[in-house]
């Protein structure tokens, strides 16, 4: 819902004054391009020397079309912010880092005991991620992507394909702050380091 009243019946002075704070706004201010110009004429119709004569029904209808234009302007800048979003995703697990996986497991099993549960997810899940380099089941590779460990972890453990593709879109979640973690994401996470640590992986044709 927008947090946006329109006066049922207001005079031109609370429509010019509604208009000007609206105008104020930093949104509109870093939005360049027709919706300004828009906005910049409709204030112009308030601010003139009384030459326009607006009644209600003009009034109503310039309430309405500002609406119309905050709506336009929420949807330029969504676009964006979901396209950022989706590029984010491209991030590597491990990068440049060297830590072992034993290591990673003791840094996730200390942040999840100080309840900071989203560094214990992350790094549970670099845990296991190093775990399968080290066993040579995935080539060390520092710019692996989570949903990239993910899917090329499944064809060794196809009983475990499900639980390694949650993993990784876990992991992506907890990275990107579209998910805060829990205490149980990380137990979840670490139960799966653990399994796959211990069954003997698929022989690939």
């Amino acid at each position: 819902m927008l947090g946006l009243e329109i006066p049922v019946d207001p005079d031109a002075e609370t429509a010019r004054r509604w208009l000007t704070d609206e105008l104020a706004d930093s949104a509109y201010q870093e939005t360049e391009g027709l919706i300004p110009r828009i906005l910049r004429w409709i204030s112009e119709l308030f601010s003139g020397s009384g030459s326009v004569d607006l009644g209600i029904g003009w009034l109503t209808l310039i309430g309405a079309l500002v609406v119309a234009v905050v709506v336009a302007i929420a949807l330029v800048v969504a676009g964006p912010l979901r396209r950022a979003r989706r590029a984010r995703t491209a991030e590597a697990v491990l990068g440049e880092t060297t830590l072992s996986a034993q290591e990673w497991r003791e840094r996730a099993a200390a942040a999840a005991r100080s309840q900071d549960h989203a560094t214990a997810v992350l790094d549970a899940f670099r845990a296991l991620v190093r775990s399968l380099e080290e066993r040579a089941l995935l080539d060390e590779r520092p710019g692996r992507t989570a949903a990239e460990a993910a899917h090329e972890a499944e064809p060794r453990f196809p009983a475990h394909a499900p639980a390694l593709h949650d993993a990784g879109r876990v992991f992506d979640e907890v990275c990107y702050g579209d998910r805060p973690g829990s205490l149980g994401d990380y137990e979840r996470m670490a139960a799966l380091d653990a399994t796959l640590a211990d069954e003997r992986p698929a022989v690939l044709a």
